[in-house]
């Protein structure tokens, strides 16, 4: 292991000390640590930074500076015991990231999307059950694709419809209930599961037909194989699975179809949005108004509703 390897993964080690979860920052400084062994380098320079940050082909400008802003973490920390380690300036790339716009799937293309999942070649029978479940349960309760491969069987009570979320984004569980319809559901996943692999090599509830605890990247490429073949995803040349609606959508529709029967049932919007907020697992509620900027439609009803409140409270 190289010197830079090895202060790299004191690096990860300290900040996961303090209680970080470093899941893209601990990938991307390895990637780091192995192109600047390749280039015969022993430290950080700007121009090693750079050129790894930018290196692949079609990499977005906020992309690479994100890149370049974990190097520029561990730079920091290293040059303490490095003097000759360079910190690349903050911008050097001075790219902001813009989240995307959530793309909002239409109840037919929830349906065809289901059905095409749930016909996945299965030898054993449960592959395409276990993520026609799985993706059904995104779509009915928002949860992020990781907080769904890591449900163990403990953390799914069907007799109180309730699903215990330990390993989240943030670090904070959180307890969301469910309708009866999925806990049914739900139940025939685990009777069929267990006739199907009695013998599992893991807790997890959602199991591929080893027994194993499926991913969150063997479920992006389940539902990426899926979404070309329905049509959801063009095909793009030099790109395997083509451009088009991400698995994360499903997060995003769920919230935003809530405040949209919301608005249009005429509640308390402001008052009910804490509490989406904490059932989606949003440290702040600002992270859930992002969706009144993004969806047009939920912007035009609230300023609906502000015109009508207006006309209420008027002389």
């Amino acid at each position: 292991m190289s010197a830079l390897r090895a202060a790299i993964e004191e690096y990860l080690a300290l900040r996961r000390s303090l209680g970080y979860t470093l899941g893209d920052v601990a990938s991307g400084l390895r990637a780091f640590a192995a192109f600047a062994e390749h280039e015969g380098a022993f430290r950080v320079t700007i121009d090693l930074a750079l050129r790894w940050a930018t290196q692949a082909r079609g990499t977005e400008l906020a992309t690479a500076g994100r890149r370049l802003q974990w190097v520029r973490g561990f730079a920091r920390w290293r040059r303490a015991t490095d003097p000759q380690t360079d910190v690349p300036p903050a911008d050097l790339l001075p790219a902001r990231y813009h989240r995307k716009p959530p793309y909002l799937y239409s109840d037919e293309e929830i349906g065809r999307l289901l059905r095409a999942i749930r016909h996945l070649p299965s030898p054993v029978g449960l592959r395409g059950l276990t993520y026609f479940t799985l993706v059904g349960l995104l779509v009915v309760s928002g949860l992020r694709i990781a907080e769904g491969v890591a449900l163990d069987h403990a953390d799914v009570n069907l007799d109180d419809a309730i699903l215990t979320i330990r390993r989240t984004k943030f670090g904070k569980s959180r307890l969301v209930p469910l309708h009866a319809s999925t806990i049914r559901v739900l139940a025939g996943y685990a009777r069929t599961r267990d006739r199907l692999v009695p013998r599992r090599l893991t807790d997890a509830f959602f199991v591929s037909e080893r027994g194993s605890r499926i991913t969150h990247e063997t479920a992006r490429y389940a539902f990426a194989r899926v979404s070309g073949q329905i049509g959801l995803r063009a095909p793009v040349r030099g790109h395997r699975y083509g451009h088009g609606p991400r698995l994360h959508d499903l997060r995003h529709r769920f919230a935003a179809r809530t405040l949209v029967d919301w608005y249009r049932a005429g509640v308390n919007v402001e008052q009910r949005l804490p509490y989406l907020a904490t059932y989606l697992g949003h440290v702040h509620v600002n992270e859930t108004y992002w969706y009144l900027e993004a969806m047009p439609e939920l912007l035009e009803l609230a300023t609906q509703r502000l015109e009508d409140d207006r006309k209420e409270t008027a002389p």
